[in-house]
């Protein structure tokens, strides 16, 4: 598989700079960095975005979470290895992801289930997490991005 060009973010000036400004600036709101990797799994396996399953996996597994909870993050609902925030956050991050899927896009239940374990600032870093994460697929995908070892160097 060839991309069909390089990514956007790595040749328009300046793009891959403001798009990890932003993460940072979630990154920094009291969301644990497990979090958000797992949600940023759950948003590229969603969208089909090998370059960010594979570097997000990566980071998992960087960061010491096992393979039993990498593995199962397509099956979060039904495997036992998730906490009730990490839940809420990819029960967020699948909503969020999804747009088009049904009438009411978030439901109010899978917002107030986020709500009670995250804060209004958190909340809002989990969703331009998910917005961002959804963003670079959104780049990834339609160029044919490729993953690999190179990944490593990003992770």
């Amino acid at each position: 598989m060839q991309p069909r060009i390089k990514s956007p973010a790595l040749t328009l000036p300046g793009t891959r700079e403001a798009l990890l400004k932003i993460i940072k600036t979630a990154e920094n709101c009291e969301v644990s960095r497990t979090t958000f990797e797992l949600v940023n799994v759950r948003v590229g396996q969603i969208n089909g975005c090998s370059v960010c399953v594979d570097m997000h996996s990566r980071a998992l597994k960087k960061l010491g979470e096992s393979d039993a909870r990498i593995f199962a993050i397509s099956a979060w609902r039904e495997a036992p290895y998730y906490t009730e925030p990490e839940r809420a956050a990819l029960a967020l991050a699948e909503a969020a992801t999804r747009l088009c899927d049904r009438t009411d896009p978030v439901p109010d239940e899978v917002w107030k289930e986020a709500a009670r374990h995250f804060s209004e600032t958190a909340l809002g870093a989990l969703v331009m997490a998910i917005a961002v994460a959804n963003l670079w697929n959104r780049l990834n995908v339609p160029t044919r991005q490729v993953t690999g070892d190179w990944i490593a160097q990003y992770v």
